[in-house]
């Protein structure tokens, strides 16, 4: 699948969740979203953990 595709069918089903439970679902969906796919990224090396804890702790390093 082209990532044309990809992005067309998110934006319709996030437009199905929109008006189907309104603003704050929509930013719930948004949000769990994000995090499933940060988590999807962390599993599978996409993200090096020990540089995103750095980030987050505001350590700043030269890997």
């Amino acid at each position: 699948m082209s990532s044309t595709f990809i992005g067309a069918l998110i934006g319709a089903i996030l437009a199905v969740v929109a008006l189907q439970f309104g603003f704050w679902g929509f930013v719930l969906v948004i949000v769990f979203g994000a995090i499933g796919a940060l988590v999807a990224a962390l599993v599978s090396g996409k993200i090096d953990r020990g540089a995103l804890t750095d980030v987050l702790t505001g350590r700043r390093s030269s890997r």
